[in-house]
């Protein structure tokens, strides 16, 4: 495939790829309902913080000193169930077409590496741009994100990097605010409904 042929298919995952959620039960599989609840209440009690600043303020609490190895290994038993569960039928029949047809396929995600990395090798896809926690010397994570949380322009700046200049017709897919700009970018952008099945391939149209 040449650069000029090249096409590729980027695919938010949750509410996209997924029904629901997929961070959160992630938290609370790995920490604990309780844990999770004070930290998430912790959080909102900042008020005037972003929610990429919320975001980080609960990996903090809840992750830093955590083993990484623990939690990847938590990780990639999660995606596992993430992929046999959680998957909307009809996101992943799009993304099979477009693998089917030689698109590159992305998942392009503000969750972690931590397991949609696994997921991404699981659905055999060719890239995953996510979210990653920061590991320290000693294998245990900071607490801190590595790099920014993968929503927004961050999704943009994400493809675009692996992208390195080559031209290419992009396919974009997302369910919320974050994927505004990813959206944008594409020649095919589709706002997906939770309640809505995607449309045929021939019946995409870019979104507003």
């Amino acid at each position: 495939m040449t650069a000029s042929e090249l096409t590729v298919a980027a695919f938010d995952v949750d509410g996209t790829l997924t029904r629901r959620d997929t961070f959160l039960p992630f938290l609370v599989e790995l920490c604990g309902p309780a844990p999770v609840g004070r930290a998430l209440a912790a959080a909102a009690a900042r008020q005037g913080r972003s929610r990429d600043a919320l975001k980080a303020a609960v990996v903090r609490r809840l992750l830093a000193g955590r083993s990484a190895d623990e939690v990847l290994a938590a990780g990639r038993a999660y995606a596992g169930r993430v992929v046999e569960r959680r998957l909307r039928p009809d996101a992943v029949a799009r993304l099979r077409w477009h693998q089917q047809s030689g698109h590159a396929v992305l998942l392009v995600s503000a969750s972690p590496t931590a397991y949609l990395d696994e997921v991404g090798r699981l659905l055999g896809v060719d890239a995953v741009l996510a979210t990653a926690f920061d590991v320290g010397a000693d294998g245990r994570l900071t607490g801190e994100l590595l790099g920014l949380n993968c929503r927004g322009p961050e999704k943009v700046r994400r493809v675009t990097d692996w992208l390195g200049g080559r031209t290419a017709t992009l396919w974009a897919y997302g369910d919320s605010r974050g994927d505004r700009e990813l959206l944008a970018m594409a020649a095919h952008g589709h706002l997906v409904r939770a309640r809505r099945r995607f449309p045929s391939a021939d019946g995409l149209t870019r979104s507003s």
